[in-house]
């Protein structure tokens, strides 16, 4: 059995083995990762040989860590990044290049149509009726979009969003509030088989798709990295965040949104959010614009995307796709039934 996982922002750690009467057996690691002592490399072979087939992320790592000496120093890769390589090669989980990619970024529609299309996409790549695909969202209005569990009166003043011109709608993710601003963020939506991100902790997950997009963001001169569990950020704080759905079908929803030029006193007039957590995000002041895309490299929006597309498309072999008039007629539809009901928006009060 084989097994690769790529560590976010890491090296590639690669595992060869068998199974033997419910034990993993002829276990060997490999990758171009650091590893110091060079025969640690023994230590970690021998921890692992001999645990059961069953073991999880979190036994593994626990072995491969009590097993190695004192002083051992590992660059590029941890022994949790061990434990995943090793649950991966048990269930044969593929990687990025095994799936045919498609880029899809198309004509601006409403919000809610946005979020509809989530749901379809990711249904029918759960369903196998759709290649596995990246979005780049274009939008005709500003609106908040609340998670899935957020209660809608603790995050958002409705006068706020009328004064400002922002429509108020719920995903089909959790998370937070974000306020989408026409042009002024960067938004994408990854729609994966559940097999890619098979053998990972949910929390890993996250990093594991988004690496590509710290790849693009420090190609445009961004020093980005991913902080636990859903914050892309800089030197200078948040640049964005991302959420998940799964569905029961086998798919995978991952997007994520990104400031591209933010009014940060628009942002405490729209939503009900407190000082203490701008600062976490960082926001020093309320009325401070948060831009680290437009600030930090100076590019228009339109070339960032492009930057982001090309890089996806680089890695991973994508080739450009479009939204099915069947596909838009899907979702119009659940906007009708579902996204642009009462029902749906207030389900948290």
């Amino acid at each position: 059995m084989h097994g690769e996982y790529k560590v976010p922002g890491g090296k590639l750690v690669v595992v060869d083995l068998e199974v033997r009467g419910g034990r993993i057996a002829d276990f060997h690691l490999a990758g171009d990762f650091f590893l110091e002592p060079d025969d640690a490399l023994a230590d970690i072979d021998a921890a692992v040989n001999g645990l059961p087939d069953t073991a999880d992320t979190t036994a593994i790592a626990a072995a491969v860590r009590a097993a190695l000496p004192e002083g051992a120093t590992l660059l590029g890769f941890t022994p949790e990044a061990v434990g995943t390589a090793v649950r991966r090669a048990l269930i044969v989980a593929p990687g990025w290049k095994d799936f045919d990619w498609e880029v899809v970024h198309d004509k601006p529609v409403s919000p809610r149509l946005n979020l509809a299309l989530d749901e379809v996409l990711t249904t029918r790549v759960g369903d196998g009726r759709r290649n596995p695909t990246l979005r780049m969202w274009e939008w005709d209005e500003s609106a908040v979009v609340i998670g899935s569990f957020q209660s809608l009166r603790n995050e958002v003043d409705p006068e706020g969003a009328r004064a400002h011109g922002f429509d108020v709608v719920r995903r089909i993710s959790g998370g937070g509030a974000m306020m989408m601003g026409a042009n002024s963020i960067v938004t994408y939506s990854l729609y994966v088989p559940a097999s890619l991100v098979a053998g990972m902790t949910f929390a890993d997950s996250y990093a594991f798709l988004d690496d590509w997009v710290l790849q693009a963001l420090r190609s445009l001169g961004i020093d980005a990295e991913y902080q636990p569990l859903n914050d892309i950020t800089g030197p200078s704080g948040k640049i964005g965040g991302a959420a998940q759905k799964r569905l029961a079908n086998g798919g995978v929803l991952h997007h994520a949104t990104l400031s591209y030029d933010l009014d940060g006193q628009v942002m405490t007039e729209v939503l009900r959010i407190g000082r203490e957590k701008l600062s976490d995000k960082g926001t020093v002041s309320a009325a401070k614009r948060v831009d680290p895309l437009r600030s930090q490299t100076g590019l228009p929006r339109e070339a960032i995307i492009e930057r982001f597309i090309d890089t996806f498309t680089n890695l991973y072999g994508a080739t450009a796709g479009h939204i099915t008039d069947e596909e838009y007629a899907e979702a119009e539809e659940l906007v009708r039934t579902k996204f642009a009901t009462d029902a749906w928006l207030h389900r948290v009060p």
